[in-house]
């Protein structure tokens, strides 16, 4: 074996919950919004990329921090140090954004598997809604968190799809490192949904959790005792979550860039989901990226929806002092997986009813942006608040509150232009 393929699978190995956290960022919803920002604005949007990646990195890495150095999940850190009603609030307000969330992405994996293959999209959207909650309740974690890292590589399907179609880099290079400010309504409006679609709070919940269980896995046995960060377990989740946040806005970014070059440059400017954006590119881009676009819908889905239902699971666990981890068997965690069950089942019949799909993207989004305000700023207590000095070097914290200031004038601006 070369230097350079070891090199490779260590690296490999180190990659773990941040890489699956960022992978995860990239669902149906989160798609169809880049989607429409690239259909309206070409490539006028493509600097919130660049913008957002330093801030979603910064609070993401806070919150890894958080469950590695407490080897405790969010909610519970949350709960230790503010109010319980606040703590049931931003819970209660997490499941039911989550809940949508699912419903949303079913609903658009099950359009795009009919895209390819024909039959009944809502039938497929449930059988993948059930395909996900068998996966989570009978694989245990250590198995479960290998596939997912695995099913990470479908994203790269949107680099594959942008290159498939003719760009031109220098606008593109202009637009994303001299960007002109929003220009209208509309265009504000899409930043915002940009920005809470790119930062949401699941992602915290799933990320903190995910570092309390990889504290138990084999290879972090030597560190998991000790009492706070050390500079070799702050590297590996910098490492980690870094890798994780460039892989996401990434993909991110072609997505922005292949339906700007395709739909928007050919007249196209409204799009509500993502199989419209799938669907829309065959007469433009052909088959192939056509095939890539829908394929990586069901792709991104399958890896989204268990981390909407698992970040749920452990914050309502975790709020009301329950037994919970995916490294359990269901019968020693029966109401964590309880719940596991209900947030994917009940997303899963949402698709089943009238409710226009467009509106749940729309309130998920809302709700999203709303939503990350508070618990980040929650988050930022609990590290000044931590009764040990904290081990988190300065410019993270400094990032952690640009953080929280972006996504709380993203959710003003987003009051003031309704108004």
């Amino acid at each position: 074996m070369s230097e350079d393929t070891g090199k490779s699978r260590s690296l490999w190995r180190v990659l773990g919950p941040g890489l699956i956290t960022g992978a995860a960022d990239d669902d149906p919803s989160g798609i169809a919004t880049y989607s429409q920002a690239g259909a309206q604005f070409g490539y006028g949007l493509a600097w919130t990329m660049l913008l957002t990646l330093p801030f979603m990195a910064a609070i993401q890495i806070i919150s890894a921090c958080i469950g590695w150095d407490t080897h405790k999940g969010l909610a519970r850190n949350i709960g230790q140090r503010l109010p319980a009603s606040v703590l049931l609030f931003l819970v209660g307000l997490l499941v039911v954004a989550n809940t949508l969330n699912i419903a949303a992405d079913l609903a658009a994996m099950g359009e795009g598997l009919r895209l390819i293959v024909g039959g009944p999209a809502v039938g497929y959207a449930v059988g993948f809604g059930v395909a996900c909650l068998l996966a989570e309740v009978f694989i245990p974690y250590h198995r479960y968190a290998g596939y997912l890292k695995y099913l990470t590589l479908v994203l790269f399907v949107y680099v594959a799809a942008a290159f498939s179609v003719g760009i031109p880099w220098g606008q593109v290079m202009v637009a994303t490192f001299l960007p002109a400010l929003p220009a209208g309504k509309d265009e504000l409006l899409t930043v915002v949904a940009v920005f809470g679609t790119t930062i949401s709070p699941y992602l915290f919940f799933w990320q903190a959790s995910q570092e309390a269980e990889e504290s138990h896995l084999s290879y972090r046995h030597g560190t998991r005792h000790l009492p706070s960060l050390t500079k070799g377990a702050f590297r590996h989740i910098a490492v980690d979550t870094m890798t994780g946040m460039v892989v996401s806005n990434l993909i991110a970014f072609f997505i922005i860039v292949t339906t700007a070059a395709t739909l928007h440059a050919h007249g196209i400017s409204k799009i509500d989901t993502a199989a419209q954006a799938a669907e829309a590119l065959r007469p433009i881009a052909g088959a192939f990226t056509f095939a890539l676009f829908s394929a990586g819908i069901i792709g991104t889905g399958l890896l989204a929806v268990p981390v909407l239902a698992g970040s749920a699971a452990y914050a309502v666990a975790e709020t009301f002092h329950m037994r919970g981890s995916l490294e359990l068997p269901a019968s020693r965690a029966i109401g964590f997986y309880a719940i596991v069950s209900a947030a994917t089942l009940a997303g899963a019949g949402l698709t089943l009813t009238k409710i226009d799909p467009i509106a749940m993207l729309f309130w998920c989004a809302v709700i999203n942006g709303v939503v990350a305000v508070p618990i980040m700023a929650a988050m930022m207590i609990v590290v000044a608040r931590r009764e040990k000095d904290t081990t988190l070097p300065f410019w993270l914290v400094v990032l952690g509150w640009l953080a929280t200031a972006l996504m709380a004038a993203a959710v003003g601006l987003l009051g003031w232009s309704s108004l």
